[in-house]
C-alpha cells in the first residue's frame, strides 16, 4: 500500500473514533439542587452524599400495582451491574403519607437494596413535589399516585444527564452503559 493510502486510512480510522467518541457524550439538562429527606433507617437524608458519585433517580410507591415492581427489579439489576463503581441510586416515593421508614425498610430488602448504595426516601410532600416538578421534571407528588416511569441519570456534580423509560427494549442497558460513560468523566472542581 502506498504510504500516503496508509496514511489517509490512518487518517479516517481516527476520524471514524473521535466521532464515535464525540456520539457518546451525554447532554446536561438541569441542576439538582441541594435537598433533606429521611432514609428508609430513619435517618435524615442530606443529598451531599451523592457529590461526586454518578446516581440514578426514580419515583415510585411500595404499594404499587402497576410499574413499581417491574422499575424495583431494573434498580436492582442497575445496583449489581455498577456494583463496586461508586455509583449510587435513590428511589423516592409518592406516597409519604403510607411510605414510612419502615415501610421502605421492608421494600429495600425485598429487592436487595445495598446499605450505601441504594437510598429509599420519604418526606415532606412539599420538597418530594419540588424534585418530582421542578427539578428531575418527571411529575407531580400530589397524592394521585400517579408518577413517571423514567429514570434520571445524574452526574458526580449534580447535572441531569439523562432520561430513561423504563419500559422501552434495552433502556436498563443504557442508563448502565451511559453510567459507565459519567464514571469515566472526571468531576467539576
Amino acid at each position: 500500500m502506498d504510504s500516503w493510502r496508509w496514511t489517509a486510512s490512518l487518517t479516517s480510522l481516527a476520524v471514524l473514533g473521535l466521532a464515535g467518541c464525540a456520539a457518546r457524550a451525554l447532554p446536561s439538562y438541569s441542576s439538582v439542587p441541594e435537598f433533606t429527606l429521611t432514609d428508609q433507617t430513619g435517618a435524615k437524608f442530606d443529598s451531599s452524599v451523592l457529590h461526586g458519585h454518578v446516581w440514578v433517580a426514580n419515583f415510585m410507591f411500595t404499594n404499587c400495582p402497576g410499574p413499581c415492581p417491574r422499575m424495583s427489579h431494573q434498580m436492582s439489576e442497575m445496583q449489581d451491574a455498577l456494583a463496586g463503581t461508586g455509583a449510587r441510586m435513590i428511589s423516592l416515593t409518592v406516597d409519604p403519607a403510607h411510605d414510612t421508614p419502615p415501610v421502605l425498610a421492608k421494600y429495600a430488602a425485598y429487592y436487595s437494596a445495598k446499605p450505601g448504595v441504594w437510598f429509599f426516601l420519604t418526606g415532606e410532600v412539599p420538597t418530594l413535589d419540588h424534585l418530582d416538578k421542578d427539578v428531575f421534571q418527571l411529575g407531580d407528588v400530589d397524592g394521585s399516585l400517579e408518577h413517571s416511569t423514567r429514570f434520571v441519570l445524574v452526574d458526580r456534580n449534580s447535572r441531569v444527564r439523562g432520561y430513561y423509560e423504563t419500559s422501552e427494549d434495552g433502556a436498563i442497558k443504557r442508563v448502565i452503559a451511559d453510567a459507565k460513560v459519567l464514571l469515566k468523566e472526571k468531576p467539576i472542581s
